[in-house]
């Protein structure tokens, strides 16, 4: 099953910058386990985490009922990117 085109399709509608997402899968430490790693600006990342993380508990449903399918346990973590702009003007 492709996690990443899973998470893509539930996330892409609340993302505003769509070229700076960044969705990774990275095996956990047995073969039942997978690590997705939603990866964004600060800005889509608190969108999609929302008020009191409630809106990444419903992103970690959905994918965690996906994956149940294959009896995989699939973690969600969500990063942003973050600013290394110089403020020495």
């Amino acid at each position: 099953m492709n996690y990443e085109k899973i998470v893509s399709d539930i996330i892409a509608p609340l993302i505003v910058n769509k070229d700076s997402l960044l969705i990774k899968s990275m095996p956990g430490l047995n073969e039942n386990e997978l690590t997705i790693h939603i990866i964004a600006e600060s800005d889509d990342i608190a969108r999609l985490i929302g008020r009191g993380g409630q809106m990444a508990d419903n992103i970690r449903e959905a994918v965690n009922v996906a994956g149940k399918i294959e009896n995989k346990r699939v973690h969600v973590k969500f990063e942003s990117y973050s600013d290394n702009k110089s403020s020495d003007e």
